[in-house]
């Protein structure tokens, strides 16, 4: 007997404006995001062809969570983690599941609340040295500034600020060759990627010299056997009681998957936060001044430290809210391992599914006026946890969250006391849509407030070293989803 109660994936309507060969691959190019919005009628899910390949947008945020929470059947897979793991290898966020849980154990002690209020001192000194190096009626390559002041962070919490410059210089220059190059791969048929054009050359080359580096870095540490404080440190003395003696510790293959994980997560993935929050408060200026007035109160003429967090209520909400509607990890696969149900449908192993926490943090139906800049909205109300993912849900939820949380909101304070944003011009600004939603060419100038609300920085013993000015990206790599 055949059971009709549940449809095959043929009943799910495909999204209008496929071409032969290529499918949905030129809307998703030319205009990804408006693509992906008008989408958003399709009640519980859509076909979306890529090449001769056909994919499943979960449009739904029920079925959304329950996709994330069972990450046995719905597993990392598609192309953007094809493209991704090209670079990083099985790390924590892009491994296979029946190697996620041992990882994720062995991780964990990098991000515990105790090595947190320490990594969150050094955000703050870094946050304070980026916005004192600007002046007044400076026009700010916006998306540059944050990228100097995260690897700044980055390099002090990961390897105690202790790369050579040169090494920092190259590995920042091949991080961005690399992440330049992910969406385009993703959408781009497996056999043209083989083509030995010159830009995928310079991938290759990048690719290579970029393992090689952290490579280098992980073996120097191995050899070192001193507790750094930082977070290479933890990996490396991390162990998993629950594993077989062999793999109670990360190998030195998996730690350099690691460290190259967190380096580019760390990196890229505020940056581009920090620059979408400071263009929503220079575009918002009412919001902008209450934001100032909150660090004239908390601050009270001290440098922005870790201490103050439980006290910057407006910059969480603030944070919250450009998460809201620039996650950087705006749209994710996962493919299906085994033959399941969902919402009704019947779904082969195999079977790549879509996720965009784009579309759900934009639904009428969940925000009122979803496209409206108001971090008011979450006064007094949490998120909702199957309609707010920017760090994904389930066990596969990002496990650098509040690593990122405590540097965005440190970084926006610090900047808002002492500078007044305002825009350049009276273009609306657009994202540059890649692997993520890149705030790449966005300026800003910077006015000094006529008074500051915060002295000269704390003198530290481990304050941070001087980095090398990275050019701004063009997207970010969501690593960490």
């Amino acid at each position: 007997m055949t059971d009709t109660s549940t449809a095959s994936t043929a009943s799910i309507p495909l999204a209008p404006g496929a071409l032969p060969l290529l499918g949905h691959a030129l809307p998703l190019l030319r205009d990804p995001l408006a693509f992906i919005l008008s989408l958003a009628g399709h009640p519980r899910m859509v076909r979306v062809r890529l090449g001769p390949t056909t994919a499943v947008l979960i449009c739904d945020p029920t079925l959304t969570r329950q996709v994330f929470v069972n990450d046995r059947t719905f597993d990392k897979g598609g192309p953007i983690y094809d493209r991704i793991r090209e670079v990083i290898g099985d790390g924590l966020s892009t491994c296979p599941y029946p190697l996620h849980r041992r990882q994720r154990r062995l991780c964990q002690p990098s991000f515990h609340p105790r090595r947190l209020h320490g990594y969150a001192a050094v955000f703050a000194r870094a946050s304070e040295s980026t916005a004192r190096t600007w002046q007044d009626g400076q026009v700010l390559d916006v998306t540059r500034e944050m990228m100097t002041l995260t690897t700044q962070a980055t390099m002090e919490t990961m390897f105690s600020g202790s790369l050579p410059a040169q090494t920092l210089r190259r590995a920042l220059a091949d991080t961005n060759t690399v992440v330049s190059a992910f969406f385009r791969r993703m959408m781009t048929p497996a056999l043209l990627r083989r083509l030995p054009t010159a830009s995928k050359r310079r991938y290759d080359q990048a690719r290579a010299r970029l393992s090689a580096t952290i490579a280098e870095i992980v073996a120097a540490r191995r050899a070192d056997p001193a507790d750094h404080a930082d977070l290479l440190s933890a990996l490396v003395a991390a162990v998993d009681v629950e594993s077989s003696d062999a793999e109670q510790r990360l190998s030195d293959s998996e730690l350099a998957d690691q460290a190259l994980t967190f380096f580019l997560g760390g990196m890229e993935t505020t940056a581009i936060t920090l620059a979408w929050a400071l263009h929503l408060l220079a575009t918002h200026p009412d919001v902008q001044q209450r934001l100032h007035a909150e660090t004239v109160r908390v601050l009270a003429g001290e440098p922005c430290g870790p201490d103050h967090l439980p006290r910057l209520d407006l910059a969480a909400r603030v944070v919250t809210e450009t998460l809201r509607l620039y996650p950087p990890a705006w749209m994710m696969t996962r493919t299906v391992t085994q033959d399941v149900d969902l919402g009704g449908v019947r779904l082969r192993r195999g079977h790549t599914l879509v996720l965009s926490p784009y579309l759900i943090h934009r639904r009428p139906d969940l925000y009122a006026d979803p496209e409206r800049f108001d971090p008011d909205r979450w006064v007094g109300a949490a998120p909702e946890r199957a309609g707010y993912i920017p760090f994904g849900a389930g066990a596969r939820k990002c496990i650098g969250d509040q690593f990122a949380l405590t540097e965005a909101i440190l970084a926006l304070t610090a900047v808002v006391a002492r500078w007044e944003l305002s825009p350049v011009g009276d273009q609306p600004f657009r994202p540059k849509v890649e692997t993520s939603l890149s705030s790449r060419g966005l300026h800003l100038r910077v006015t000094r407030r006529r008074t500051e609300t915060t002295g000269a920085a704390a003198p530290s013993a481990a304050a941070p070293q001087p980095v090398p000015s990275p050019r701004s990206g063009p997207g970010t790599c969501p690593v960490t989803h």
